[in-house]
């Protein structure tokens, strides 16, 4: 059904949008940004940066964006590579795939609320650049180690992205599943560079939040997981289908 193919978008782009708010994420932008760019913490907190500051930080944004889009996008073309070569080979196993996924889903959400703990699952495995690779060609690189490097509070939510697209039998739902959660991580974290100054302003308020956030985050995953394992999405998508501008 194409709605629920559109719904599934809205779920990922969405859950890009938690990404870059999560613990993992939002307090280490000025970090990152200072990395790739190679221009000061005093530049970019400028009011009213010049134009060539602007520019820089759009060029290496966009760079670093790149970077890990093009590995999220490689492993969601696994993923559906994956799940079409099992519908085709054992149609009827696709449900069993569903419910396991749902069930991993589920307890990726479990982890981030804090309920319980999977560390064996979900231990940390990060590549670090000591040192950037020069020009924009080295911040492509950086953004390819940020995704190689995912750190465990977001975990979850890439691979619950990746079990949806597990469960779709298509490589193209799965590429473009992490096309579009590649786009929700990746447009605020442009947005907060060429907005850097308000971008802080907003942190400040912002950061006693974030823990809730990712609270409400896991149990966004939960509540995926338990319509994977029932299959209830078809019920989510027509009761959504009646506010979200979708197209059948």
């Amino acid at each position: 059904m194409q709605q629920a193919a559109n719904i599934t978008y809205w779920i990922a782009f969405t859950a890009g949008i938690l990404s870059f708010v999560s613990p993992c994420v939002l307090p280490l932008i000025p970090s990152y940004l200072t990395y790739i760019t190679g221009l000061s913490f005093k530049q970019l907190d400028e009011e009213h940066p010049t134009a060539k500051v602007r520019m820089t930080v759009l060029l290496h944004s966009i760079c670093f964006i790149i970077g890990f889009s093009v590995v999220f996008v490689l492993l969601g073309a696994i993923a559906g590579i994956a799940s079409s070569k099992f519908q085709s080979h054992l149609r009827e196993g696709l449900e069993w795939v569903e419910k396991i996924g749902g069930l991993l889903i589920f307890l990726f959400g479990v982890h981030m609320t804090g309920l319980f703990h999977f560390g064996v699952l979900l231990g940390e495995k990060r590549v670090q650049l000591h040192e950037k690779p020069s020009g924009y060609f080295g911040t492509f690189v950086v953004g390819l180690a940020f995704a190689a490097g995912w750190t465990p509070c977001i975990g979850p939510i890439l691979a619950s992205i990746l079990m949806i697209a597990a469960t779709s039998g298509h490589v193209g739902e799965g590429v473009g599943l992490l096309s579009v959660y590649s786009l929700g991580l990746g447009v605020p974290f442009l947005i907060s560079g060429l907005l850097f100054h308000q971008f802080l302003l907003a942190f400040n308020k912002f950061r006693k939040y974030i823990r809730m956030v990712e609270i409400g985050t896991g149990v966004m995953l939960m509540a995926v997981g338990i319509m994977l394992m029932f299959n209830l999405m078809g019920h989510l998508t027509m009761y959504l289908y009646q506010y979200l501008p979708v197209q059948g």
